[in-house]
């Protein structure tokens, strides 16, 4: 066997088992992601949500799921039939590649390169295509309007976590996320990580990752009471699941980010007791708690005020936050507090 992993067939077979477990691992915890918004938002409206299909309605996503794969497909009269359906997949695609250089684990990543940080961001770049195809391939001016508005606001809010990010990479000198997380591993545990340093910062992420993924109350694209339904509104059957998918896909990611950077990744935040996987899930899941405790209890903004916070506050904050960094981490203010180039890299 060890010797057939040595092979050019099979180091393709392991990359390609690896690549499935991914992919697997996502999308299954896609299926609780769903029922663990819709379960918290119930709860917060008083009501219990899914309870129906399997135990405590744990079977619901799957119906759901099963439901709009059955359907047909309805493709407009006059929509650009190939860029139509290309869109959904194309936001799909992006969505899970990203997940390629996200380490659940020390040493379990598919792809370890030192700038993965470059490459989530080439990715997650790219997912606006996916957006504005739909809206533009619709022929209607609704979803256009809608696409328009998504692709304004994921560009004006990746600059603000452009800029957030490139604080972290000064005080860990590497783009590498395993640098990142070792560059979090002290002795003083869930004080050591980054939030502490970086502590502006991280409200200012999370907030940016609501308006990067179009999470209420930010979920301007999708504002029905004004766009019907955005970008999505002439999709049914699979192709609209490929866009809810793709855009929980991202949320979840944007936890893991949120883990990776700021609180540790799979580091225990307890002095002495070991680290895992486990840590991992349990810090992605707790954000995902807060991006559906958010949606549930928050009014969504306008779209003028969505964009006046992204340019003229977080854009100005995010950008002089990286000056103060650079300036504490050259000087190595409070004994290398935001200067941790010996462990991360």
């Amino acid at each position: 066997m060890a010797d057939f992993l040595t092979t050019p067939f099979g180091t393709f077979v392991l990359i390609l088992a690896q690549c499935l477990a991914i992919v697997a691992f996502v999308m299954i915890s896609l299926l609780f992601l769903v029922y663990g918004d819709r379960k918290i938002w119930a709860a917060v409206q008083m009501r219990r949500g899914p309870n129906v299909v399997g135990v405590y309605g744990l079977l619901q996503s799957v119906a759901d799921a099963l439901k709009y794969v059955v359907k047909e497909v309805v493709i407009p009269a006059g929509a650009d039939r190939p860029v139509f359906l290309l869109a959904p997949l194309t936001s799909f695609v992006l969505a899970i590649l990203a997940w390629a250089v996200i380490p659940m684990n020390e040493g379990w990543v598919l792809s370890d390169i030192n700038v993965a940080v470059l490459f989530v961001f080439a990715v997650s770049s790219l997912e606006v295509y996916g957006v504005i195809m739909g809206g533009w391939a619709s022929n209607s001016k609704y979803p256009f309007l809608g696409s328009l508005r998504s692709a304004a606001q994921m560009i004006s809010y990746e600059v603000s976590i452009g800029l957030i990010i490139i604080g972290v990479i000064i005080s860990t000198g590497s783009l590498n996320f395993s640098a990142i997380v070792a560059a979090q591993d002290t002795a003083y545990g869930f004080f050591g990580w980054y939030w502490l340093p970086h502590l502006p910062m991280v409200f200012l992420f999370f907030i940016s990752a609501l308006a990067e993924t179009n999470r209420p109350p930010f979920d301007l694209p999708e504002a029905e009471s004004e766009l019907v339904a955005g970008y999505q509104v002439e999709y049914s059957a699979t192709p609209f699941l490929l866009f809810m998918a793709g855009e929980y896909i991202a949320i979840f990611l944007m936890c893991a980010l949120t883990s990776l950077l700021f609180f540790g990744g799979w580091l225990s935040p307890i002095p002495g007791l070991p680290d895992g996987v486990l840590w991992m899930i349990a810090k992605m899941a707790f954000f995902f708690f807060l991006f559906a405790m958010v949606k549930a209890i928050t009014p969504r903004y306008r779209y003028d005020q969505l964009m006046r916070i992204g340019w003229k506050v977080f854009l100005p904050m995010s950008l002089g936050w990286v000056v103060i960094v650079a300036f504490l981490a050259k000087f190595e203010v409070f004994g290398g507090f935001w200067a941790r180039w010996a462990m991360g890299g």
